[in-house]
């Protein structure tokens, strides 16, 4: 039998969050140090910086050199490929970003392509076809996100079965249907998996501009979420080489959290600093909390 904790790659979309602040990282830690720092407690973790610009290498050299020997990386596309470009004649730009990541080597699990809401069949399925074209499946691993319903066809997913991409997939259900299963289209298209828990975007802001709440604690219980992912993972052990689950701090408010607990599900020992543990709010999931407290 598969054994979770070598096949399953769980972690948080980006590592630096001023709310993990006297949450996650002691008071005094500055920012470099945040990094070596996460990955004593998380297996993985989604570079979410990449999204807004290619980085330098030596950059990229110090992330692997912070992190221990079996640390793993997934890295966001930028979006002036994604969403800039649509991946029109931005063969160069990929190219340079692709070639950024090497200092990673084996650290290096996957790139994730996120479109946006706007791209869309109609518009843009020529230049999708184009664009796989021209990456290097085989030396490198990719994953695509569609937030477009009408990408959800079975021949969509049959296109990126051919060139060896995987469909990945994500949980964005609102607040309101937060104690049910995200029921999507979910085909496996590649030999690994990529799963992305968003959870509902619209927290984030409100109407005038103003951030809605502090990511530093759990907001919001997604049970019946966690036990649905739990169990297509599980499903999926024996047929995939790696699966990554990167989880969102608008999922339950404090993703450190929730990768514990949907870890728990899936048999995967995760212990976080003892800041976090006290990151649940009062009244919820507190026999949870006051376990782990007794595992200190």
């Amino acid at each position: 039998m598969d054994d979770p904790s070598e096949k399953i790659k769980l972690g948080t979309c980006a590592w630096n969050f001023e709310d993990w602040r006297d949450v996650f990282y002691p008071a005094g830690l500055d920012s470099t140090g945040q990094l070596p720092y996460y990955a004593q407690y998380l297996p993985a973790v989604e570079i979410d910086s990449t999204f807004y610009h290619i980085p330098a290498l030596k950059v990229v050299a110090g992330w692997a050199d912070r992190t221990p020997d079996d640390f793993v990386f997934t890295a966001k596309m930028p979006r002036e490929i994604t969403h800039d470009a649509r991946l029109r004649n931005c063969r160069p730009q990929l190219n340079a970003f692709l070639g950024s990541l090497r200092p990673l080597g084996t650290k290096l699990g996957a790139v994730l392509i996120q479109f946006s809401p706007y791209f869309k069949p109609d518009t843009d399925e020529e230049a999708l076809r184009e664009f796989l074209d021209w990456l290097p499946v085989g030396r490198m691993s990719f994953a695509v996100e569609f937030r477009h319903a009408d990408w959800h066809r079975p021949a969509v997913a049959r296109l990126l079965a051919e060139h060896g991409i995987t469909w990945a997939w994500n949980d964005l259900s609102p607040l309101e249907a937060q104690n049910k299963g995200a029921f999507e289209f979910l085909p496996l298209t590649g030999d690994f998996l990529y799963v992305r828990l968003m959870g509902d975007l619209d927290t984030k802001f409100r109407a005038d501009g103003e951030r809605q709440f502090r990511y530093g604690s759990l907001l919001w219980s997604r049970e019946s979420g966690m036990e649905f992912w739990a169990q297509r993972i599980a499903k999926h052990l024996g047929d995939t080489k790696r699966i990554y689950v990167m989880v969102n701090n608008h999922y339950e408010g404090f993703s450190p959290l929730t990768c514990q607990r949907l870890g728990r599900l899936l048999g995967l020992d995760i212990r976080l600093p003892s800041l976090a543990l006290h990151a649940a709010k009062p009244g919820q999931v507190g026999a949870e909390r006051d376990e782990q407290l007794e595992l200190l």
